[in-house]
């Protein structure tokens, strides 16, 4: 399983990376570790859905349920996330990133982290 991540570069603007989720064998399936949350926002955006270079509030994941956006990244990076695909915000400084909606209405869910969570540790 792989999300899509957003950080901050040492060039203070944000870039795209895709992490793998290790996934390991269990009786109701494969599963990864547990990631602890703090708080889960419900998300409806139109199709119109536009916002220029902002920051992620916070540490979180985004899971898109139904509609298509586009995120551009301060490096100029373009990605298409669709119904199924995880992202995980962390730019929460720098330049930031932009959002568009290319097919909606758009719901996602926000799964919110502490601010200490470092995804790049997933599995290790």
């Amino acid at each position: 399983m792989k999300i899509t991540r957003i950080y901050t570069g040492d060039d203070n603007r944000s870039h795209l990376e895709d992490i793998e989720v290790p996934l390991h064998d269990h009786d109701l399936g494969r599963l990864s570790e547990i990631v602890g949350a703090e708080g889960l926002i419900f998300r409806e955006t139109g199709e119109d859905y536009f916002l220029d270079y902002h920051n992620a509030p916070r540490k979180q994941f985004v899971a898109n349920l139904t509609g298509v956006v586009e995120v551009e990244t301060g490096d100029g990076s373009r990605k298409r996330l669709g119904p199924g695909t995880i992202i995980y915000a962390e730019d929460t400084t720098g330049q930031g990133h932009i959002s568009r909606g290319i097919e909606g209405p758009r719901n996602s869910l926000f799964i919110l982290v502490p601010d200490d969570y470092d995804v790049t540790t997933l599995g290790r």
